[in-house]
């Protein structure tokens, strides 16, 4: 068990010595006693280094209350006032200002020394169990709320994965599929227009043959940077599959939607030819259905519009964008 140390701050020599060896009697070699006779002395000992401080209420350098202050402003250490002074307002100011407990030099006061002194070592034994406890508490909380976040940030990461073509960063055709189906719902609730473009990359497979795998990688990826660098925040764009890209833009009539397609081309073909390093780059042929302009029933034939208009751009001689001119069948109906 580690030592206690006292500090006992008492001018009268007399009763310095009565309370050193009574509290030595007490507690034996359980505590090291160190006594002062001033505030001077006293503040000039490492004050938080004690378990515990009993002062005198009169001082020749300083007022109890005064030493209590400056006790209190260097350390938590349970301070016990000592004195002659039996008034009870002298007590209960002590107590407010800090002091754990208060003993008058009457009577038989050395008896009772010991066991006001034990109460507050115990007293504040506990409360430094329960300040670790809380602190304890705290970082396991802080522990536990750390984890969540990076659950949260491996869950949030997981989902992405699971979304995202991990070639190109776009989303993947699967998720693209959920993501359709709540926008297009949207657009017929509030009765707004949306338009989707299907994009195909012309002469592709020739290009990975020629060029290598690693080259055919590589213009996937450009087409999905350039894709994306002409998006809106709004916009939806996904890794159909192979080669194949699908931009779903809502809010957007096929006007608007071809626009944005003819840029995507421009650059690409501009940024294709760089990569490839020759003067031609790689053209793109596009299909493009919009809501307002094709009323489709569903958000699957859409899709089917704008790739039935891609298909019509292959056949026309490719490196252009065509508009579905098609109406969306409606469901049979009998009488």
């Amino acid at each position: 068990m580690d030592q206690l140390k006292l500090l006992v701050i008492e001018d009268d020599v007399d009763q310095r010595d009565l309370i050193c060896e009574t509290l030595q009697d007490s507690f034996g070699t359980r505590v090291q006693v160190m006594p002062v006779g001033s505030r001077r002395e006293a503040l000039a000992q490492d004050v938080a280094s004690f378990d515990l401080i009993l002062t005198d209420y009169n001082l020749p350098d300083a007022t109890g209350m005064e030493l209590l202050a400056e006790l209190r402003s260097r350390c938590s250490t349970p301070v016990i006032m000592v004195t002659g002074e039996n008034v009870a307002q002298i007590a209960a100011e002590a107590i407010r200002k800090g002091a754990t407990d208060y003993v008058v030099k009457t009577g038989d006061y050395l008896f009772t020394i010991p066991l006001v002194v034990q109460k507050n070592l115990t007293v504040a034994k506990i409360k430094r169990e329960n300040e670790s406890l809380r602190q304890e508490l705290e970082h396991a909380l802080q522990e536990v709320c750390d984890k969540n976040v990076q659950l949260e940030q491996s869950l949030k990461k997981v989902e992405e994965l699971a979304a995202t073509d991990p070639l190109t960063g776009l989303y993947n055709r699967r998720h693209f599929s959920k993501v359709l189906d709540q926008l297009f719902a949207e657009a017929q609730r509030y009765a707004k227009d949306m338009s989707c473009v299907m994009i195909d990359l012309d002469k592709y497979k020739q290009l990975n043959d020629s060029y290598g795998h690693q080259v055919g990688d590589e213009l996937l990826i450009l087409a999905g940077k350039v894709i994306s660098a002409n998006m809106r925040r709004m916009d939806v764009a996904a890794r159909y599959g192979g080669d194949e890209f699908v931009l779903l833009l809502p809010q957007a009539t096929a006007a608007d939607a071809a626009s944005a397609a003819q840029r995507i081309r421009e650059e690409f073909k501009q940024a294709s030819a760089l990569l490839l390093a020759r003067q031609e780059g790689v053209s793109m042929s596009m299909g493009v259905g919009s809501i307002a302009g094709n009323h489709p029933i569903h958000a699957d034939q859409l899709v089917t519009l704008a790739d039935s208009a891609l298909y019509e751009a292959k056949e026309a001689g490719r490196d252009r964008i065509s508009l579905s001119q098609g109406k969306a069948k409606q469901p049979i109906t009998h009488a």
